[in-house]
């Protein structure tokens, strides 16, 4: 290191190998498998803190309401879904009072697989009083 970097206690920087655009899931680009369900049950479970949140849920009175124990909730607001299934996801989301609707179409430009998204819908304020 001619910089003197070394000798400040600083380390030289590093030079990027590849800098390359993300795909949108991060599970995928970093070659997980099953990405896309891995993407997906991040997604319910944001879903699913969300509403215990919203409905001011102690991680207690959740396990209570979702037929588990205190520390699968845990687990679950902290995104350790190792166990958790996107169908008992689903489930809890219902459990909670969440409607979830299951959209099947067909990509106008096919892909060798299709793909998994999870999709928050937004609720409208209406202006009436």
């Amino acid at each position: 290191m001619s910089t003197g970097a070394k000798k400040r206690g600083r380390k030289a920087p590093r030079r990027a190998d590849v800098v390359r655009e993300g795909s949108g899931n991060v599970f995928e680009d970093l070659e997980v498998p099953d990405g896309g369900e891995a993407l997906a049950k991040a997604e319910l479970a944001t879903q699913i803190a969300s509403a215990i949140a919203g409905r001011g849920l102690t991680q207690t009175r959740a396990a209570e309401l979702l037929n588990v124990n205190q520390a699968d909730v845990s687990d679950l607001v902290r995104g350790k879904l190792k166990g958790f299934s996107t169908d008992r996801l689903l489930r809890f989301l219902n459990a909670l009072g969440r409607d979830i609707e299951i959209v099947v179409r067909v990509r106008a430009r096919a892909r060798r697989f299709g793909r998994l998204r999870v999709l928050q819908e937004v609720p409208v304020r209406s202006t009436r009083k």
